[in-house]
């Protein structure tokens, strides 16, 4: 952690108190001029001091320097536990509002001013240990507060344990110091941020070996804190089942016996009659971002509805008890904070410039100020903290325009206009700058592509795609710019492209077999999902996911909702994603037991989505009671054959 220094200047009435009297007083106490009192430390330095200026920055020596319970004036002070580089920080404070907190110093003036009561300091203090945590640091930072009694710090410190803990498992020497309870209660949380349990598990070991005469034997209650129905088979019987540690101590044959049952139900569930609840070693864990999917598109009409996706459990849930902003088509997204700043698009009767804010953590919506300029079908970016809204149709035309969205003076100001006009064109974030790509310009479907610096507030050309496109989506992935699906005039399936910033090139990605328009990308879970298109130009439910690793693309679970044109994006760190993720984790093995009862009833060539009316969310056909139907009907079929078989 580096040193940062901190100035404050605090208004008291409509008058600086952080004035050059302050400085002259400072020089007085320095030279012990005119001091009516003296701070002696144990470590046997001693501090003159104002007493009227300390009881204006401390309840603590302004309750000393004032109570009545004294004979006499408190005019000398023995301050324990306060050394005296801290004591002269504290004192640097008060006279001229400036600190030098370090990493080797933060936690000390932390203890000094929550005892000497100046909260300001001690606020300053814990926003430095916030702002400087990183894997090495944030579980001794953890452990810090809970002695003396920072919650608010130790939430934080918690929730970035639990956020990097594959990279805190690998490399924090801290850790490895945690008594066994500790390490058991951050790897049992639901929200470990965790994609594969092999790491809670490699942990363990870690743990474990840096000490194994005295530790291996927490190996059975540290065992329950990993999700074990979730590993692979062959990694869970060679590396865990097999390990001498676990195989050395009988209290872990219960969890083992468990999950070798729980294997054994996965390859027999299809085949036998009985509902399956999911047990604890074989639930997801509770995600930390949170995809969200907002109105859109289907045959007939117009949606309001949000969806939010849990990744690690890969399902769609519909947002609940959330209020209406209105009927709205062709606006889009931003993210800042736990905010979603849903900007523009029309309301079936005109372009709109209103601009309303939903907060995730209250669910609840504000409206905030308009843009400049109406836009539908534009293009929205997040950057440096603020939202720019760039080009689409105003009440009249395709224009070229842009602008930006201050949220901390709610007001939207211009920048330089873009080169090119365009609609349904789509922009991303690489590298601090906004990249706008392809769109339709009058009646041409454009594949240039320009860039905007916000240090020059200039918009200059790179490399053109290989493709021109329109309706199609553009995100950074892996340092990258990738633009995916599509159309154009000549062509109405198109594939995925990346740039390439350090080369200005674009390169085509070939393996995207299906055709995607009016769409929207989003990057989660270090994958990208595509969400709510058309395929041959009707709305449907198809999610899909596209791996680096591998460079495949896999389905996502379907959305609850057929449509298109839905806005999305995605909140990181949610506190309380909980509320948004899928409720029924007890019921995903049954779900999925469903699911391939109803590929066996059916043909892969005529399996279809029973469909749900968007408007009323009413599905017509109950898929648990239809899969029922068709498993009734197999096992009579099978029993009619038997009979037919009697000689």
């Amino acid at each position: 952690m580096e040193s940062n220094q901190h100035r404050s200047c605090t208004q008291e009435g409509g008058r600086c108190t952080c004035t050059k009297a302050l400085v002259r007083l400072n020089k007085l106490r320095e030279r012990n001029l005119l001091c009516d009192a003296v701070l002696r430390l144990e470590d046997g330095v001693v501090f003159p001091v104002h007493r009227v200026i300390l009881s204006m920055r401390s309840e603590y020596f302004r309750t000393l320097f004032t109570t009545k319970l004294h004979t006499s004036e408190e005019t000398e002070i023995l301050l324990h536990g306060v050394s005296s580089d801290i004591m002269t920080q504290i004192l640097d404070y008060v006279y001229i509002r400036e600190v030098d907190i370090r990493s080797d110093n933060a936690r000390q003036l932390i203890v000094a001013t929550d005892y000497l009561c100046i909260p300001e300091v001690t606020k300053l203090c814990c926003d430095f240990l916030k702002n400087a945590m990183d894997a090495d640091n944030c579980i001794g930072i953890l452990q810090f507060p809970r002695f003396h009694f920072f919650a608010d710090l130790e939430t934080h410190a918690r929730r970035f344990v639990l956020r990097h803990f594959v990279e805190v498992s690998q490399k924090s020497e801290d850790l490895l110091e945690l008594p066994a309870e500790e390490l058991q209660a951050i790897i049992e949380t639901e929200e470990l941020n965790v994609k594969n349990e092999e790491v809670v598990w490699e942990c363990i070991l870690r743990w474990i070996n840096h000490d194994p005469d005295n530790r291996k034997g927490h190996i059975a209650d540290l065992l329950k804190g990993v999700r074990l129905g979730l590993l692979d088979e062959k990694y869970f019987v060679e590396k865990i089942s097999n390990h001498p540690y676990v195989t050395e101590n009988e209290a872990c044959s219960p969890v083992i016996l468990e999950t070798h049952a729980f294997l054994r139900d996965l390859q027999m569930m299809s085949k036998e009659d009985k509902d399956f609840v999911t047990p604890r070693i074989a639930r997801p864990r509770i995600p930390q971002d949170i995809l969200f999917a907002i109105g859109g598109r289907y045959e007939g009409g117009v949606t309001d509805v949000i969806e939010a996706y849990d990744a690690r459990a890969d399902r769609w849930s519909v947002v609940e008890a959330v209020n209406s902003i209105g009927l709205r088509v062709l606006y889009g997204t931003a993210v800042l904070g736990f905010n979603i700043y849903v900007i523009g698009g029309h309301d079936g009767g005109e372009k709109l410039r209103s601009c309303h804010c939903f907060n995730a953590v209250t669910k609840t919506w504000r409206e905030v100020a308009p843009m400049n300029e109406r836009r539908c079908d534009l293009m929205v970016a997040v950057l440096r903290g603020a939202v720019y809204a760039m080009s689409g149709w105003d009440a009249v035309m395709i224009n070229k325009t842009a602008e930006r969205y201050d949220c901390k003076t709610n007001e939207w100001s211009w920048i330089t206009p873009m080169n090119v006009d365009r609609n349904d064109a789509s922009s991303a974030v690489l590298n601090d700058k906004i990249y706008v790509a392809g769109g339709l310009s009058s009646d041409s479907t454009l594949n240039s592509v320009e860039v905007y610096d916000p240090d020059t507030n200039r918009w200059t050309f790179v490399a053109p795609m290989l493709s021109g496109r329109l309706h199609f989506s553009c995100v950074e992935f892996h340092g990258c710019l990738y633009a995916i699906g599509g159309w154009n005039f000549t062509s109405l399936k198109l594939t995925m492209e990346l740039y390439d910033p350090a080369n200005d090139t674009w390169t085509k990605i070939p393996g995207m077999t299906f055709d995607l328009v009016n769409f929207n990308a989003e990057v989660i879970d270090d994958m990208i999902f595509v969400i709510g298109s058309r395929c041959n130009w009707k709305s449907n439910f198809i999610v899909k996911c596209y791996k680096y690793k591998g460079d495949k693309w896999y389905r996502a679970a379907d959305m609850n909702f057929r449509r298109y044109n839905t806005s999305t994006c995605v909140i990181k760190n949610l506190p309380n994603a909980s509320d948004y993720a899928y409720k029924h984790r007890p019921k995903l093995m049954e779900e999925k037991r469903e699911k391939m009862l109803d590929w066996q009833c059916n043909s892969p060539s005529t399996h279809t989505r029973p469909s749900v009316d968007v408007a009323t969310g009413s599905n017509p056909v109950a898929r648990p009671a239809l899969v029922r139907l068709k498993r009734l009907l197999l096992r009579c079929a099978e029993r009619v054959k038997g009979f037919l078989r009697i000689p």
